[in-house]
């Protein structure tokens, strides 16, 4: 699942997609293993000659499938629809199947950009990247992320990039007397109050 390129804006175009690194899959492949090795021996262990061998088999089943859902299904659902996007112009966070949750943060408002990663996470090659905004929501925190530290080096960049491009759109708005990048035409927007 792409990020729909309908909804970049005019000039906008995606640098790096992700999601979050396989590692979380880790504990899911697990937790099958288990559910599968359990319920087999729990088959298995009920005679097969005794009056309430179906109730327990069933029973048995539906804890199986109601495991299953939660230490299998949900981190796979969850893995598979969440996304990570970082254009020219903005970070983007979706995650989520049905309700879905999402937060844009503009590199305009970047203040700063940081990661850490525990000993396991840096043999998988993954972090937790903190971006800091200058925004009201102040900090961006995406968990999991592959290539943390180069991720990290690349924010830096596109945040630049994109200060050099709106620096640019400015000067060449005042320049020409025109529209500039505050909706403003080439004078001031102050009423005259006759001082």
């Amino acid at each position: 699942m792409a990020y729909p390129a309908r909804l970049l804006s005019d000039g906008e175009h995606i640098e790096y997609e992700t999601r979050p690194h396989w590692r979380v899959l880790l504990v899911p492949l697990l937790a099958f293993f288990l559910i599968v090795g359990v319920s087999a021996y729990l088959f298995g262990k009920v005679a097969s000659n005794s009056e309430w061998q179906d109730g327990v088999r069933w029973l048995v089943f539906l804890l199986a499938a109601a495991a299953f859902s939660y230490w299998v299904i949900r981190p796979l659902i969850f893995w598979s629809t969440t996304l990570y996007v970082f254009t020219n112009r903005r970070i983007i966070t979706r995650t989520g199947l049905v309700a879905r949750h999402g937060r844009d943060m503009p590199l305009s408002r970047v203040n700063d950009v940081s990661f850490n990663h525990t000993v396991l996470e840096r043999i998988f090659n993954c972090g937790t990247l903190m971006v800091e905004s200058a925004g009201e929501r102040g900090q961006l925190q995406i968990d999991n992320v592959p290539d943390v530290e180069t991720l990290q080096r690349e924010i830096y960049r596109l945040h630049e990039e994109d200060d050099t491009r709106r620096r640019r759109d400015l000067e060449s708005g005042a320049a020409s007397g025109g529209e500039t990048a505050f909706g403003g035409g080439g004078g001031t927007d102050l009423p005259d109050d006759g001082t």
